[in-house]
């Protein structure tokens, strides 16, 4: 029979306790966020339409984008038992320099139209966490400032070619003036892809006030608080273009880029170079040839040319054919640290996320970046463990199975 009695005040004091309170309020709100996802959900409530939408959307019907996440999501992991996993050790190279973990933050363009902190926020996270932060040409922060905010990071810096090629050629300059000791190529945009969403939504860069961006910003006072009261943003090439961000594209990208300019960015600098926007294997082999020390298989996040390869399935068949020759890095559709471990076993260096931490700042600035970079490292180490093993040298692609 079991015998009940009335709870005394000291019985219920300590669990009525709500424990020790650390860290700001952002910072603790922040905490609730348990996944990847439910960061964007929290950047979806925080960010006017338009502007989550460009981070979020992709091009056309978007196909591409759903391939990607739906590869990582339908893999399935093929762990061993019995196995000491009492440690974990997430440390690789990239490019000969030590890193942390096995991923990095990809460039990314008008980062301060997602939060104020932008770009010097994102890289102050990724030199705490040690692991490569790349600037974008169309980043709203200059290499020189963000350069002085993580004087400590892995700088790279992400070149797109214009149609000016002395622009293009001063601006890698001015970057390895200010530190960044790799070059990334991004190829895969000679015109900007069909984007529907910033189309529908009336994006412009930086965002213009309409009566829909009035009503909008009436739901969102802190974003647009922030955005009318810190610097203008600042394109230093798109200034005096306006218009949406496919047109400015088409004006300022040239399509005429081809392999010879690869062979004149070699010859300008004496880093690293990576190209991303690889969706092949012939041009995987080719590229190398001509200098490149890594690639980055990428359909630019499915936000160029819809139904195009999905990299991670691309990742075997460019590996067969570079081998040792080149580091090879996937990027894509990561909202999860176990899919960074998928890419890693089935062979690539690293991957590199963009969505998942633009996610971050959108939620919480650079308490949100720290957040998004928090879950996937912790997804990480948690899933080689799962996974049986000790380091990611043991990772091999008998631990993943592919859809």
């Amino acid at each position: 029979m079991t015998h009940r009695q009335i709870p005394k005040w000291t019985d219920l004091a300590p669990l009525l306790s709500p424990g020790p309170r650390t860290g700001t309020r952002r910072q603790r709100s922040l905490t609730r966020a348990a996944s990847i996802s439910d960061l964007r959900r929290r950047a979806r409530r925080r960010t006017p339409r338009a502007v989550f939408d460009y981070v979020d959307g992709a091009a056309d019907d978007e196909i591409s984008l759903a391939r990607s996440r739906s590869t990582f999501r339908d893999l399935e992991f093929q762990p061993h038992v019995l196995r000491d996993v009492s440690h974990a050790d997430t440390a690789t190279t990239i490019l000969g320099r030590d890193v942390a973990y096995p991923f990095g933050f990809a460039p990314t363009g008008y980062t301060r139209m997602m939060h104020h902190e932008g770009e010097s926020a994102v890289a102050r996270v990724a030199e705490r966490v040690r692991i490569p932060y790349a600037l974008s040409t169309l980043g709203t922060t200059t290499p020189e400032d963000v350069a002085a905010a993580a004087p400590g990071a892995d700088r790279w810096f992400q070149l797109y070619v214009w149609r000016d090629r002395d622009v293009s050629n001063a601006l890698a300059q001015r970057a390895h003036e200010s530190g960044f000791r790799t070059l990334i190529l991004t190829v895969d945009l000679p015109v900007g892809g069909a984007r529907l969403r910033d189309v529908r939504n009336g994006m412009t860069v930086p965002p213009s006030l309409t009566v829909r961006t009035a009503l909008d910003g009436a739901m969102h006072p802190n974003w647009w608080l922030n955005f009318l009261t810190t610097e203008p943003l600042s394109f230093a090439s798109l200034n005096s273009l306006g218009g949406n961000v496919a047109d400015s594209a088409d004006r300022l990208f040239d399509p005429a880029l081809n392999f010879e300019d690869l062979v004149w960015l070699r010859e300008q600098w004496d880093g690293p170079i990576v190209v991303k926007g690889i969706q092949s294997v012939e041009d995987a082999r080719r590229v190398v040839d001509l200098g490149a020390d890594a690639v980055i298989l990428s359909n630019h996040g499915g936000r160029q040319l819809d139904r195009s390869p999905t990299p991670l399935l691309l990742l075997q068949p460019v590996l067969d054919v570079i081998g040792s020759d080149a580091e090879v890095y996937v990027d894509g559709g990561i909202m999860n640290g176990g899919d960074i471990v998928a890419a890693v076993a089935l062979g690539a260096r690293a991957a590199f996320v963009g969505r998942a931490y633009l996610y971050g700042i959108m939620a919480g600035g650079q308490d949100g970046v720290q957040r998004a970079a928090d879950i996937l490292t912790a997804d990480i180490e948690r899933t080689m463990k799962l996974l049986g093993v000790q380091s990611l040298a043991e990772l091999n692609p008998d631990h993943v199975r592919l859809p």
